[in-house]
């Protein structure tokens, strides 16, 4: 029998490696012999560096760079198995749990942290670069990660801007003549799983800056300053990108990804699956099981285990999806490629539970569907 284990990381209580290792355990504690191949997966948020650097027999690299709020941060990055692909998550560098909740202020929190990680995978000679860009703490479009890769902001007297949001309100000229060649010889690979625009109801301030500490009177300073930038980054770069799906992900660090680099964004899981080889190794496989830290109506708009469901089905391969628990909504997954759900927790539990005991519980839910396999096997024969 051969199994694929390619849980999404169950947030806050395990890794999506770790998730993998306990469902093996379990899946041998019931079939000592069968082949379990771990794949861990991500969706572009935290744990996609992990997820891909194991998939890829990668290795991890850690480089200080300047925090949202300026200071130093030890953020981490992956190099592929294969030498050839950095990859990067911005919530290492520029990520909410950065900032502690009574200083978080979108208004100044910048991006440069994430500029300064692509530098240094440029610096190591590496030319195709996976960026995560999920859970931000920032509002800035881009322009400190920008800024980190030689990009200048300028107000009408030619001053470099403050960095944060809020001072684009006052940009006036975007100066590009020291942007980083090395960026044009590049791929960047964007992993995005967000629609919005950059400006307007649905944009990145209205929709994400109150989770990042803003009032509503700074999410309307904030989309008001996102819209100048927007129009005086088209006219410096050629691009018109604030309506695209995704530019207004991360506090539009989409957007300053298209203006200035070669980025596409793509789905998040589409990305971290392409670039593990997941199709191939699917290929031939009895049983694929999936999971994420919570299952509910969410999970079918196309988070990671649906994503992994529709590869599978390609080849015909069942997909049981084993998560930290099932809320509402759990069984639209049904309808997307997953046959059979399961929780980790074996009966009422509190979720500081749950979170304290994740290997455990994934190992022994992982050894109880093995089990109800056992039983339908028996009853095919």
């Amino acid at each position: 029998m051969r199994i694929i284990v390619a849980p999404d990381s169950f947030k806050g209580s395990v890794s999506a490696l770790g998730v993998a290792e306990a469902m093996e355990r379990g899946i041998h504690a019931v079939f000592p012999e069968a082949e379990v191949l771990k794949v861990p997966i991500a969706d572009g948020g935290e744990g996609t560096v992990e997820a891909l650097v194991a998939a890829t027999g990668g290795r991890l690299m850690h480089t200080e760079v300047r925090g949202p709020l300026g200071e130093s941060v030890r953020a981490h990055w992956g190099i592929s198995g294969d030498g050839t692909t950095a990859f990067l998550e911005m919530a290492s560098a520029s990520g909410l749990p950065l900032v502690p909740k009574e200083r978080r202020n979108p208004c100044i929190t910048s991006t440069f942290g994430t500029g300064e990680l692509m530098k240094a995978a440029l610096d190591a000679g590496l030319r195709k670069l996976v960026i995560g860009i999920g859970g931000s703490a920032t509002n800035d479009g881009g322009t400190g990660m920008a800024r980190a890769l030689g990009v200048r902001f300028l107000d009408a007297e030619g001053r470099d801007l403050p960095e944060g949001g809020a001072a684009l309100a006052r940009l006036a000229r975007v100066d590009l003549s020291g942007l980083d060649p090395r960026l044009t010889e590049s791929t960047i690979l964007v992993a995005c799983d967000v629609d919005n625009p950059l400006c307007g109801l649905r944009g990145a301030s209205a929709v994400y800056g109150p989770q990042k500490g803003a009032t509503p009177e700074m999410v309307a300073e904030l989309d008001a300053a996102l819209s100048v930038f927007a129009g005086v980054a088209a006219r410096a770069t050629g691009r018109d990108v604030a309506l695209l799906p995704g530019a207004g992900a991360a506090g539009g660090l989409g957007a300053g990804l298209l203006f200035f680099t070669p980025a596409s964004l793509r789905p998040g899981v589409a990305i971290v699956l392409e670039t593990t080889g997941f199709e191939t190794r699917v290929a031939g496989a009895d049983l694929v099981i999936t999971g994420e830290g919570r299952t509910d109506f969410q999970t079918a708009m196309g988070k990671a285990p649906v994503g992994v469901a529709a590869v599978a089905k390609r080849h015909g391969v069942p997909v049981i999806c084993l998560s930290g628990g099932l809320g509402d909504g759990a069984d639209d997954v049904l309808a997307h490629g997953i046959d059979a759900l399961a929780s980790a927790a074996p009966g009422p539990m509190t979720l500081e539970a749950c979170m304290d005991q994740g290997p455990a519980l994934v190992e022994a839910a992982a050894a109880r569907i093995c089990r109800l396999l056992k039983i339908g096997q028996s009853l095919s024969r």
